[in-house]
């Protein structure tokens, strides 16, 4: 009789390690709290899918144990998992900067195809089914996977299960904090610019050392700013909020201008159009809202004329659009955020197995550990790459 495998959870991690054991002639059931697999699959990228990245390398992960991820990425790198998808027919898409999507351009092909060549395998697939005791549960099977994702994306399922889990075989435990997050702002303004996009240049201060700096579009909202430079930065960022230190961003509107080529066309659009308004000047250069933003932040009234305008002024407004300061209150939390750091402390993980070191054929894959990858496909690649390492050491342990 075939031994049996318990995987919890069928996100990514889950269902390659189910496809990979069931390869191996092993009993798999998977078991998922939500109404079918692969939710946050299905709403990665956008809907696309930035499924992995061609330059993966461990400096593209952050972890209390930073190396942990190293030989995960060696043993299934970009071109194993390349090839993986191939064999199921899902070809892959790679841009210059290394992300890599589904020809299909499609998330829901990633997980169609990944549910349908499962069950093509055998494995048994229990919906609707969450797991409240892991010790049962391991009764019940040889080899159990803990593949239950993190406090990210709590509408999908996002919770801290894995982590109450390993608490119970004794594993500590590192402070989950939301990353790919928006990032809320204490500020009078910020909100009466939602809506309001722009492409800039970011830097993150951490107790007014700028620690980070991003190039991105920024986008303002009602609690302060989204984007992919705000997610970015926002895993640092969120962390120092978690360890109570100071954080700002300061964000420079306009990257390509210098702040004195800046105050000189201002100056210069003034001269020539003395009729015009500050405002209509501004409004040259950055979106209405913004534009109204920047004066209301220094005190400048709108209908201003280019007559009017001096060379202080200038300066002074050239000044807040190359280094607007905003303080940062919190993160948007981790229902927005995309993905989670903390987790489980990979020491007390076998780095070659994902096997846990205090309890035999226990497993930990992807998201649930504390492992984080930068925005771009990295944190898939570690799903990907763990894995493939838990299938290999269960096959071993149980043939």
């Amino acid at each position: 009789m075939a031994k049996s495998v318990g995987i919890i959870g069928a996100g990514a991690s889950g269902l390659l390690t189910a496809i990979f054991c069931a390869k191996a002639g092993l009993k798999v059931e998977i078991f998922e709290q939500n109404t079918k697999p692969a939710k946050k699959i299905l709403v990665s990228g956008n809907g696309r899918c930035n499924i992995s990245n061609a330059n993966l390398s461990s400096n593209d992960y952050f972890s209390e144990n930073p190396n942990f991820v190293s030989y995960a990425l060696e043993s299934f790198g970009f071109k194993d998992f390349e090839k993986f998808t191939q064999e199921l027919g899902l070809l892959l898409t790679t841009l210059d900067d290394g992300r890599a999507y589904p020809l299909s351009n499609e998330a829901k092909s990633v997980a169609k195809i990944y549910e349908e060549y499962a069950r093509s395998l055998g494995v048994i697939f229990h919906n609707e089914k969450k797991i409240t005791d892991i010790n049962e549960f391991r009764k019940k099977h040889d080899a159990v996977v803990v593949a239950t994702g993190s406090r990210a994306a709590s509408h999908l399922g996002g919770n801290s299960d894995g982590e109450e889990f390993a608490l119970e075989f004794g594993h500590t435990i590192i402070p989950a904090y939301p990353s790919l997050v928006q990032l809320e702002l204490d500020s009078k303004i910020a909100h009466k610019m939602s809506g309001a996009k722009i492409n800039a240049e970011v830097t993150l201060l951490i107790n007014a050392q700028k620690e980070q700096t991003q190039s991105g579009d920024v986008l303002f909202t009602a609690y302060g700013v989204s984007g992919f430079a705000i997610l970015d930065l926002s895993q640092m960022a969120s962390q120092a909020l978690l360890n109570y230190q100071a954080v700002d961003i300061s964000i420079n509107l306009l990257p390509n201008f210098t702040m004195q080529k800046l105050a000189q066309h201002i100056a210069k659009q003034a001269q020539q159009m003395p009729a015009f308004s500050i405002l209509d000047i501004l409004v040259g250069l950055v979106p209405s809202k913004i534009a109204a933003g920047i004066l209301e932040s220094l005190d400048i009234l709108p209908n201003t004329k280019g007559s009017d305008i001096h060379t202080k002024l200038t300066k002074k407004i050239a000044n807040q659009m190359s280094n607007w300061r905003f303080e940062v209150s919190d993160t948007h939390g981790f229902r927005h955020a995309e993905v989670s750091g903390g987790g489980i402390d990979t020491s007390e993980i076998d780095e070659k197995t994902m096997m846990s070191k205090k309890c035999k054929k226990l497993y930990f894959t992807g998201e649930v550990l504390d492992v984080i990858g930068k925005r771009g496909g990295y944190n898939f690649a570690f799903a990907w790459a763990s894995a493939f390492l838990a299938s290999q050491s269960i096959k071993r342990e149980l043939s």
